[in-house]
């Protein structure tokens, strides 16, 4: 990678003797194959680390969860979540085995190392699909969210048309005056003080929705701007009278919409291109401590993302909504506490942005300008055209829920799935692991567990958008 190449880097590693540095200038040519040990020393602690891999899991992903446990049902949600979860943990540690082996520590040069351009390319491709829908899907929250925040805030029952109520301008305005300038950062490092703020943002927001479970009645009723509404709203707390079935968990469900469960939770925990260059950046890096540093983010992301899937499904059941927080606004859109998470989640989102950028801009650079070093012109302009971009696709595309299933049920799956485990086999020395080894053997079952998980998603999806019924393909 451009970056991390070590001919710019050994001015930033005093440690090594001057033998080493004249080795290291020598291989320059061949060093894919040169030890991981010869590279960028990173400099970012264990602590800054898990943030930022924690941020790059964390985001919009959260606040489709209720969503899908209302069409998975409870138990089988936590199975799904899990096995998630786990196949990730999996998927990194294949990724960090054939990373540490050619001591290359990027996703499309390990692509390339395997499969030559084509291996490169297709890791290229699918990082840049994924991470774009990504960043597509926080944006979205932006343009949906700040319009409602601003609203209540001014105390405004029925916008005029205001320029500062249109969510298409604040996206802009937000893109340029915050997401732009941490984008420009040179190294990913630097992110991890607004990682760990816009984490402390998702905790909030976590911590808000147990509490709603308990203040919110069921069955709720719908907000509306008149005086009867507040009276008809109070009438449901009364809490006699036998249980109401809509108000009964499922604890598994099969519907039309249960084929977005698997997307979902795919898009939620996938983090993979941001982890070889967090590995990269590491202080003291060994693929033991990048392993410990990814299985706490993943553990800490699987407690949230359940927490916050139970709490969102056990408040409104049924009713609850593709994207969590616009159900909130139906039983009361001046809501303090609700108001006070939407600014919380729309600051963790817009600060995750610039994370998920980064390995974008990475798969452009290797894709387009392979053999070039570093260049503050080209770095910026990558940036510039990326967000105008993701900012044309926000104002133009359909509803979240689409962009969840479609990027969920392709790049998704190659990224944790069938790349990580295709990769490792073709990289693996056949003499330190036959083919027909328990590790290969089990990286071939890995990928074609991913193969059928996208195959069986995106036929499910395919069915749902032709028959009518889905909510992905109405507008919002």
């Amino acid at each position: 990678m451009s970056e991390d190449k070590p001919a710019e880097t050994v001015e930033d590693t005093p440690n090594y003797t001057q033998s080493l540095q004249v080795l290291e200038v020598n291989t320059r040519l061949l060093w894919p194959s040169v030890s991981c040990r010869l590279q960028f020393e990173g400099k970012t602690s264990f602590g800054m680390s898990v943030f930022n891999l924690g941020n790059a899991i964390m985001g919009s992903g959260i606040l489709g969860l209720a969503y899908a446990m209302a069409n998975a049902g409870v138990v089988l949600f936590l199975l799904l979540l899990t096995v998630v979860a786990v196949l990730s943990s999996y998927s990194i540690h294949l990724l960090l085995k054939s990373s540490g082996i050619v001591g290359i520590r990027a996703y499309e040069q390990l692509g390339y190392r395997a499969f030559g351009t084509p291996g490169k390319m297709a890791a290229g491709i699918a990082i840049t699909l994924q991470n774009i829908g990504a960043m597509s899907s926080y944006l979205y929250i932006v343009k949906y969210e700040m319009p409602l925040v601003i609203q209540a805030f001014l105390k405004v029952d029925k916008p005029a048309g205001e320029w500062y109520l249109n969510g298409n301008y604040l996206v802009i305005i937000v893109s340029i005056a915050i997401i732009l300038p941490l984008a420009l950062m040179k190294q990913l490092g630097y992110l991890g003080y607004t990682s760990g703020f816009s984490l402390s943002c998702m905790v909030f927001f976590l911590i808000a929705v147990i509490y709603k479970k308990f203040n919110v009645p069921c069955p709720f009723t719908d907000f509306s701007f008149n005086a009867t509404s507040t009276a008809s709203w109070m009438n449901v707390t009364d809490p006699g009278g036998e249980e109401d079935p809509a108000c009964i968990p499922k604890m598994a469900n099969l519907n039309s919409q249960t084929a977005y469960t698997i997307p979902i939770l795919a898009f939620a925990f996938v983090c993979h291109p941001e982890v070889l260059p967090i590995y990269t950046e590491l202080r003291n890096a060994t693929k033991k401590k990048m392993q410990h540093v990814a299985n706490i983010s993943i553990a800490i992301m699987y407690i949230m993302y359940f927490l916050a899937a139970l709490f969102g499904y056990l408040t409104f059941y049924g009713e609850v909504e593709a994207e969590l927080l616009h159900t909130y606004s139906r039983i009361d859109p001046y809501d303090t506490l609700i108001l006070c998470v939407r600014v919380a989640v729309l600051t963790a989102v817009t600060l995750t942005v610039p994370i998920v950028l980064f390995p974008v801009r990475r798969a452009i650079q290797q894709m387009a300008f392979p053999n070039k070093t570093f260049y503050w012109p080209r770095h910026i302009a990558i940036a510039f055209i990326l967000l105008l971009f993701i900012n044309l696709l926000v104002i133009f595309a359909p509803n979240i829920l689409g962009i969840f299933g479609i990027i969920g049920a392709t790049s998704a799956p190659c990224l944790i799935f069938i790349f990580p485990a295709v990769f490792y086999i073709r990289i693996v020395p056949k003499e330190e692991e036959p083919l027909r080894s328990f590790p290969k053997i089990l990286a071939a079952c890995f990928a074609g567990i991913g193969f059928l998980f996208m195959t069986m998603s995106l036929s499910f999806i395919i069915i749902d958008w032709t028959t009518g019924t889905s909510k992905a393909s109405s507008g919002h």
